[in-house]
């Protein structure tokens, strides 16, 4: 029963912070945003990082009680947060050679992976989950038959599992695309631009939804290629800009 509480709240966690994700960076860029490493609505890094805090509490039940003071809250998820995202992004670019997320750019960085403003952040929404979310949620633990919860997490699992399976292998196959792309490409290092533009549109037309998703969500690619400095992603999302710029003209 408590591990099935833990896993559907898990993926209600995931999924707000699929929303914020998306909402946000859809503001920011001023165009519709589906973020998320997972095809499905969610990011699991949120709920993995709310549902650690939740087990935390019950070693240490001054965090739920209203006993801690909200700056031992912020310390704690702020640190929280710094690790799971450093963790998270070196597991994926290890995995995939890409970074769904890169802090390059903002100041008190460490390698892309975290920064102090982000980290900041976390801290402050911290606050919001632990003091008034999560009791929000626990609350109504008592309305849900137990059966429901066992039901839901079985469900929920096995829709989370398929939408892994199914992001690691379009990530799998997108990689052998990226290689045999950047083969090509070099091959071609001395032909005219248009040759190499075009080799990089018949990819691109080639790519699943999914596989275009996973493009467009990369903040950054790590996978070498030569002209430009580029590397493969980049010239092969850009490819793939040109060729949905062609759609819409």
């Amino acid at each position: 029963m408590i591990l099935s509480q833990y896993f559907v709240e898990f993926i209600f966690y995931s999924f707000l912070g699929w929303v914020w994700e998306s909402f946000y960076c859809t503001i920011r860029e001023k165009a519709w945003q589906d973020r998320g490493f997972l095809f499905g609505p969610i990011c699991p890094i949120y709920g993995a990082s709310v549902v650690a805090v939740m087990i935390l509490s019950r070693f240490v039940p001054q965090i739920s009680s209203g006993a801690m003071p909200a700056w031992g809250i912020f310390l704690i998820c702020m640190a929280g947060s710094a690790v799971a995202e450093y963790a998270t992004s070196w597991v994926l670019e290890k995995r995939f050679h890409m970074r769904w997320w890169d802090y390059s750019d903002m100041p008190l960085n460490l390698n892309g992976r975290i920064c102090l403003p982000a980290s900041i952040g976390f801290g402050a929404a911290g606050i919001v989950v632990v003091r008034w979310l999560i009791p929000l949620v626990q609350s109504m633990h008592g309305t849900v038959h137990p059966m429901l919860y066992e039901g839901l997490a079985l469900i929920l699992a096995a829709g989370f599992g398929a939408d892994f399976a199914l992001t690691e292998a379009s990530l799998s196959h997108l990689i052998r695309d990226m290689k045999a792309f950047r083969e090509e490409f070099n091959a071609r290092a001395e032909a005219a631009y248009e040759t190499l533009s075009g080799v990089g549109i018949r990819y691109a037309s080639a790519l699943t939804g999914g596989q275009k998703k996973i493009l467009r969500n990369v903040r950054k690619f790590t996978t070498p290629i030569h002209s430009g400095g580029l590397t493969t992603g980049e010239h092969l999302r850009n490819a793939l800009r040109e060729l949905e710029n062609r759609k819409d003209a």
